[in-house]
Order: C-alpha cells, then structure tokens, then sequence
C-alpha cells in the first residue's frame, strides 16, 4: 500500500467548506461527518432507551405497583423497543462506522450518492423527531409493543399512527444506506482492491445492504396496511371485519427476522477487523467468513416462521422452518471457529476493543445456543413468550450487536477523534458491563424456563428473587456505561494525541492521519496486499506516520 501522506493536509474537521458552524455538519456531504451525526443521534437514543429499560426494571423490582401503573409500563417497554430497535440497534455499526469507514477502507473519497447520505441521516432524524413528538399527542404513548402486532394495535386508542409513519420513515433511511454502500463497493474500489482484498467489515456491510433493500420494503408496505387497516377498517387484519392478523406476523417477521442480520453482520464485520489486528495474524479462513456473511444474509431470509410456531400452522411448515433455524446457524458458526482459530497461537495485545470482542464471543455464544433451542419446535412451544425468549433476543442484540458496537467505538475512536482514551478505565468498564449484563439478562433465562411471560406489568411471588436480582443487575450494567462514556467524553477533551497507527492495523484507515483528512488520502492508494497479511506488515506501513 503507497503511503506518502502530507502533514500538512487539514482533518475534515478543520475544512472549511460552503456552510460554517452546525450548518457545517448537518449540511455537510462529506460520509465522516454524516457518520459522527449519526453516532452522536444514535448514542442519545440509546440512552434515552437505557433510561426507560431502567424504570421498567425499577418496576419489577417488586410485586404489584413500585412506581408506575400497568398503562404506563406498557407504554414504556413499547418506546424502549422501539428506540433501541429502529433507532439504535438496526442503523447503528452500518450507519455510524460504515458511513465514517467504509469509504476510507477501499480507498475512496466518500461514498458514491453523497447528497443521498446527508438525505438518510435527515430522514433518521425525522422519524426519531416523530416518534419522540407522538409521546405528547393526544391518546397518549403507543403501548403495543415494538411489533405493533394485530388486532390490537388497530383497536388501542392511544396514538399509534405517528410512531408507525416513524418507523417507515426510518426504513427509509436504511434503503437508502444499503443502496449507497452497495453501489460504493462496486464502483468506488481503489486500484489493486479486488473483491477477495476487501477487509471483512466492508463484505458484512456489502452483505447488510442485500437485506436492507430486499427486506426493508416489506415492512414499510406492512406499516402502510395498519395505517389503513386504522383509519379506514378495510378488513386486512381485522378479524372482526373478515381480515387475518396471521397474515401480519407474516408480513412482519418475513422482513424482522433478516433485520436481525441487518444488526448483527456489521459487528461480525467489526470482530472479523479486530481480532487479527490485535493477535497479528493473518485471519484464518478469509474465504469463508466472506461467503458466510452472503450466506446469512440469504437463508435468514427464509426461517421468519420460526416466529410464529405457536400461531397454528401445519406441522410441516413447523419442521421446515425449524430445519432452516439450525441451517442459518452454521455460517454463525464459521464465523466464530475461525474467529477463535485466528487467535490460536497470535501474539495478543489485551486491549480494550479486543477485551470487548472476548466478551461478545461469550455472550453471543450463549444468545446462539438458546436461539436453537428457541428454533426447536418442541421447547419454543414450552417456552414461548416468556422471558426466555426476552433473554435471548437481549444475548443476541444487545451482548452481540450493543457490545461490538462498544468495540467498534474503543477500536476506531483514535482514528476519528485523534485521542486516545484511558486503557484501564475502559478494560474495568468492560468487566464492569459484562458482569451486570449477565445478572440482568441471564437469570431472564431462568425466569423463562420457569413460566414467567414477557410483557407482564406484575408477577408471582415465586419469581421475585430472580426479578430482584435482575433489577440490581441493571444497576451494575449502567454504571458500566456510565463509566464508559465517561471515559471517552474525557478523553475527546484532555486524551493524548492519537498516532495515525495506534493498533499497527493493516487496513486503509491506519494508512491516513488521526482524524482522517477531508478527502480521506491526499493520495491515491495502491493495494499490494491483503488487509490482514500482517507478514508484510513491515513493507506496507513503512512510510506511515510515526
């Protein structure tokens, strides 16, 4: 890789283009800035959302009423959904760090539709605006759920419309980055950059993209239907007025199922960077985790139904789909078997993206094995809308997609804000995270297996220890985050200067200065090597800054 960089060149930080002050950043075109105001967006709206997964856990702290009434703790859990699903979980790694990296990791100067990107981030924001503005509308919050399931969300009189008009607007937004990243991988590849020299994070955000355009339309017409079926009562849903709420899990899950792809490609993408840079080797199967990442993105497009076991389909549709469940969960595997194997025998260096990436491993893990045993039809039926299943859906987004999101904040923070951040600190709030992660949300596990349903405001006494235990957990896990985000915000004030090389990584992004200049290179980039070949680490990065 050619790397005669130019001290001089200004950060995109400092570029002074057609628009000054805030018009700079929320007019600007440029994919690093787009990709900051996404995190900072998103980084509200989480939380936001932890604050209102707090008040739910400080309600079950005990039976019957501790500080709000069932109403309230329906509307509650369903905003707290809402937020973290469609404003945080689903756009987060791709819109954040895809929009910022992507670009810079095939050697590009920004993505190929620029006014499109600024167009995504506005239509991101303006679905956050309207579901935050139906919360003071009259009715009151929606408190359906995140899944707006039928009859009921045609029936509640609270304000469903605008949350729903918010979420497809949202899906919007997610269209437009697929396409966007899609067609910047094709076109936009430095020379040298063939499809088998693209870093892993680049094929998980190319594969995400496939399932952002095929799928996102489905649930936007979904939508479309229960505004409709609301304000005119055709008879789609209803089964009042001879229409099928089936038909609605159907239509929901065939888009919200490959969506949970959509959260979690990018940070298998994010792990696939972090592992061999910090073991510094070469990553083992390369091949293989870049196909496993199209084939996720394809067969999980096609086991929605394990969703909906209980719901009375046939008992052949129940195998088939169960069968498809555990075929989706090989390339998982791949995955994880090369991760590991890539570490074998590496010359490790604990650092805090990688010590996030352990804990990911773990907790995935975990939320993939119960996902088995969810896609089993004879157990889901036992532990069907239970607590079990909020366990697991919380294991697989939250310890999967929230913690590489943590990772990919703590590995790439040198590169986009030019400071490092305090290594002890960061490794406490890891631990910290971790050990009041699985007091939350393991022991949901056992109140599951147990018979306590999801979504209930009370319970009985038999299950209050582990609700207790749960609620302390909570506790424990803010002050992780707490501790965290402390850390970076200091750190983006007084940290040390970042070097352009902190982590001695091979990919582009550690080819350019910390920040990135505004057109990422003030050259053009040359690939001679694979973005792990770390045997040639020494003649790629020899005339890297220092």
């Amino acid at each position: 890789m050619s790397n005669s960089i130019s001290t001089s060149i200004k950060s995109f930080y400092e570029y002074e283009g057609k628009h000054r002050g805030i018009l700079g950043w929320i007019l600007s075109t440029d994919h690093k800035r787009i990709g900051l105001l996404y995190l900072w967006s998103m980084v509200g709206f989480f939380l936001v959302g932890v604050f209102l997964g707090f008040l739910m856990r400080l309600e079950m702290l005990s039976m019957g009423k501790t500080i709000m009434g069932p109403q309230t703790y329906n509307a509650i859990f369903t905003l707290h959904g809402i937020i973290m699903i469609f404003l945080f979980i689903v756009p987060g790694i791709p819109a954040a760090f895809g929009n910022f990296f992507l670009p810079i990791m095939i050697g590009a100067e920004d993505v190929q539709f620029p006014r499109l990107n600024l167009l995504s981030w506005w239509l991101y924001v303006t679905g956050g605006l309207f579901a935050i503005i139906s919360l003071f509308l009259s009715g009151g919050p929606i408190d359906t759920g995140w899944t707006f399931y039928v009859p009921y969300s045609i029936r509640t009189t609270t304000q469903v419309i605008l949350p729903l008009i918010a979420a497809f607007i949202l899906g919007f937004s997610s269209i437009l980055t697929g396409i966007n990243f899609i067609t910047t991988v094709h076109r936009m590849r430095a020379k040298g950059m063939t499809f088998f020299k693209l870093p892993l994070f680049v094929w998980a955000l190319y594969a995400t993209g496939w399932i952002q355009i095929i799928g996102t339309p489905v649930i936007g017409i979904t939508i479309l239907l229960v505004i409709i079926e609301r304000v005119f009562s055709v008879g789609l849903f209803d089964p009042a007025l001879g229409g099928d709420p089936i038909l609605f899990q159907h239509l929901f899950w065939i888009y919200s199922h490959p969506a949970v792809y959509i959260m979690i490609l990018p940070a298998m993408g994010v792990v696939s960077e972090i592992i061999p840079t910090f073991a510094r080797k070469h990553i083992f199967g390369y091949k293989a985790i870049a196909f496993s990442s199209l084939a996720i993105a394809f067969i999980g497009t096609l086991v929605w139904g394990h969703h909906m076991f209980t719901s009375g389909m046939s008992d052949t549709a129940r195998w088939v789909y169960s069968f498809l469940t555990y075929i989706v969960a090989l390339p998982s595997a791949v995955k994880v078997f090369n991760w590991v194997a890539t570490m074998y025998k590496g010359s490790i260096r604990m650092s805090a993206p990688f010590v996030f990436v352990m804990a990911f491993i773990v907790l995935f893990s975990i939320g993939g094995l119960t996902g088995l045993i969810l896609g089993s039809v004879a157990t889901n039926v036992h532990v069907h809308d239970t607590y079990f299943v909020v366990a697991h859906f919380h294991f697989v987004m939250f310890g999967g997609t929230g913690f590489i999101f943590f990772a990919a904040l703590h590995y790439w923070f040198p590169k986009m804000f030019g400071k490092m951040y305090n290594e002890k600190i960061a490794m406490t709030a890891v631990g910290i995270l971790t050990i009041g992660f699985l007091m939350l949300y393991f022991t949901m596990f056992i109140l599951g297996y147990e018979g306590m349903p999801r979504r209930y405001y009370d319970y009985l006494p038999q299950f209050q220890f582990l609700h207790i235990l749960a609620t302390v957990g909570s506790w424990v896990l803010i002050s992780g985050l707490l501790l965290m985000f402390g850390n970076l915000l200091y750190s983006l004030r007084k940290g040390a200067s970042a070097k352009a090389n902190p982590w001695n990584g091979m990919t582009l992004e550690w080819m350019t200065s910390s920040p990135p200049p505004f057109e990422n290179f003030n050259y053009h980039p040359e690939i001679k090597f694979g973005p792990y070949e770390y045997e040639h680490y020494e003649e790629a990065v020899k005339d890297e800054y220092k």
